[in-house]
C-alpha cells in the first residue's frame, strides 16, 4: 500500500484499496464523535451552565463574562486561522496537527474537573472556556480539509452528512449518560458525590468527555492517511500569511467572485446555525420555563433530530446539489423560528416543536456547507480554504450575539416583561441575511489550481 495525494492506494495497481480508503472514512468520521464532547458537555449544556451559575457569583454577570471570552476566543480564530491553513498545506501535516489540537481539547476537558464550585475558579475556567474554543476551531480547519482524502466527489455530501450526524449520535448518548448517570439519581454512578459544596457529579463528566474523546481518536491516528506535502508550496511567516491571504481575497474576488461571495454568505447564515445552538438552552429555560432536566431531555431530542437531518441532508446533498440542500434548510429554519415567536404563548409545546424544527434544517445546513467547500478546493490546497473558510466565518461571529441583543433590548425599550423569547427574531434576521446572499451564487464555482 502507497499514500497518494492522500489517498491510500494498491501498490500493484495504482487504484485505491476500497477497504482502507472505506477504513479511513469512517474513521475520519468517527472524529466527529469523538470530539462531540466538547460542544455538546462543554460549550453548550454542562460546563457553560455550570460556570455561570449561582456558586461562581452573580449569574448574569458571570453570562456576560462568558460572552466576552466567546467573543474574544473569535477573533483570536479570525486572525490565525490562514496561518494555520497555508502551513499545513505546505508541510503536508494536517493529521499531526489535528492530533495535537484533539490533545490540547482532551487535556482542557480533564483541567475542567480542578473547577471547583466557588468564585474563585471562576476567571481561570473562563479561560479554559476561550482557549478550547479557539483550539477546537483551530481543529476543524485541519479536520475539513481532510475530507477530499476520504471521499470522493461523488460521494462527498454523503460522508460529510453522514460523519455530522455520527457526532449528533455520540451527544445523544453523552446527555443520556449525564441524565441517568449523574443528573437525576440521589446516588450518582461510581459512588461520586453531588453535594452542592463540590458538585463533583457534574466535574465528572468533564473527565469522562476527555476519555471519551481520546478512545475514539484513535482510529483517526492509526487509519487516516496524512497528506502529502506540497514541494512547490512557499513557506510564508505571520506577515507573509496575512500577505498571502488578502491577496487570496482579491484573488478570488477577480477569479472566483462566486466562491468569495459563498463565504461571505456562509460566514453570516453560519453563526446564525451556531445562534440556534448557542441560545437554544437559554429559550428553553428562559423563555418556556423549562428546568435544568427538561433542558437535558431537549438537548437528548434535538440531537436526535439534527442528527437525522444531516444524514438525510447529505444524502440530499449528492441527489439535488449541495446549494439546493442549503437553501431548504434556511428556509426551514426560518419558518420554524418564526413559528417558536409567534406561538410562544401556546407554552412549552411550541418549542418541543419548533425548537426541535429549528435543529432537524440545523444539521443539514452545517454538513452541506463543509461539503460545498470541499467540493470547491483545489486540490492540494484544502487547509488554504478551509483556513479561509474559518476565517470568515469567525469574522461574523458577533452577529448572532449582537443580533439577540439588539432585539430584546428594543423589547425591553418597549414594557415586554419576558424579552428573550424576542431574541429568536435576532437569530432569524441572521439567517435570513445570509439566505439572500447566498441566493447570488453560483451553485457550482470553481477555483484555479496553481
Amino acid at each position: 500500500m502507497t499514500v497518494s495525494n492522500g489517498a491510500i492506494q494498491d501498490t500493484a495497481s495504482g487504484q485505491p484499496s476500497q477497504a482502507r480508503r472505506r477504513l479511513a472514512t469512517w474513521s475520519w468520521a468517527l472524529w466527529d464523535w469523538a470530539e462531540q464532547p466538547y460542544p455538546t458537555i462543554i460549550q453548550t449544556f454542562i460546563f457553560a451552565t455550570y460556570i455561570v451559575s449561582a456558586p461562581f457569583g452573580d449569574p448574569d454577570k458571570n453570562a456576560q463574562w462568558l460572552s466576552v471570552a466567546g467573543a474574544i476566543a473569535g477573533v483570536i480564530v479570525a486572525l490565525t486561522s490562514p496561518i494555520f491553513g497555508q502551513a499545513t498545506d505546505a508541510s503536508g501535516r494536517r493529521k499531526r496537527w489535528l492530533l495535537i489540537n484533539s490533545g490540547l481539547l482532551i487535556a482542557i476537558m480533564a483541567g475542567s474537573w480542578f473547577i471547583a464550585p466557588a468564585p474563585q475558579f471562576f476567571v481561570i475556567g473562563i479561560a479554559l472556556y476561550a482557549i478550547g474554543s479557539v483550539v477546537q476551531e483551530t481543529a476543524f480547519i485541519n479536520y475539513y480539509a481532510m475530507l477530499p482524502q476520504v471521499a470522493t466527489k461523488k460521494n462527498m455530501g454523503k460522508v460529510s452528512g453522514f460523519a455530522w450526524g455520527l457526532g449528533y449520535v455520540g451527544g445523544i448518548l453523552l446527555l443520556l449518560i449525564s441524565l441517568v448517570g449523574f443528573y437525576l439519581p440521589d446516588h450518582p454512578w461510581f459512588g461520586i458525590s453531588n453535594a452542592e459544596s463540590d458538585l463533583f457529579n457534574i466535574r465528572f463528566m468533564f473527565l469522562l468527555s476527555a476519555a471519551w474523546m481520546l478512545l475514539f481518536t484513535i482510529p483517526l491516528a492509526l487509519f487516516v492517511p496524512e497528506a502529502p506535502a506540497q514541494p512547490a508550496a512557499k513557506k510564508l511567516g505571520i506577515v507573509g500569511a496575512y500577505r498571502a491571504l488578502w491577496g487570496d481575497i482579491k484573488r478570488l474576488r477577480r477569479e472566483s467572485p462566486d466562491a468569495l461571495k459563498f463565504l461571505i454568505a456562509s460566514a453570516i447564515y453560519r453563526d446564525g446555525l451556531a445562534g440556534v445552538f448557542t441560545f437554544g438552552a437559554i429559550l428553553g429555560s428562559v423563555a418556556f420555563g423549562f428546568t435544568k432536566n427538561e433542558v437535558i431531555y431537549f438537548g437528548i431530542a434535538a440531537n436526535i433530530v439534527a442528527g437525522i437531518g444531516a444524514a438525510l441532508g447529505g444524502w440530499l446533498d449528492d441527489r439535488i446539489g449541495t446549494k439546493k440542500t442549503i437553501v431548504a434548510s434556511l428556509i426551514g429554519l426560518l419558518i420554524a423560528g418564526t413559528g417558536v415567536f409567534a406561538f410562544a404563548g401556546v407554552g412549552t409545546v411550541t418549542y418541543w416543536i419548533g425548537g426541535l424544527a429549528l435543529c432537524l434544517f440545523v444539521g443539514p445546513a452545517q454538513a452541506s456547507s463543509r461539503t460545498f467547500v470541499a467540493r470547491l478546493a483545489p486540490q492540494g490546497r484544502e487547509g488554504w480554504i478551509f483556513g479561509l473558510y474559518q476565517t470568515t466565518g469567525r469574522a461574523a461571529s458577533f452577529l448572532s450575539p449582537s443580533f439577540w441583543w439588539v432585539a430584546t433590548a428594543i423589547a425591553a425599550a418597549f414594557g415586554v416583561a419576558h424579552t428573550a423569547i424576542y431574541g429568536i427574531i435576532g437569530i432569524v434576521a441572521v439567517l435570513a441575511f445570509g439566505l439572500v446572499l447566498l441566493l447570488r451564487v453560483h451553485p457550482a464555482p470553481t477555483i484555479a489550481n496553481d
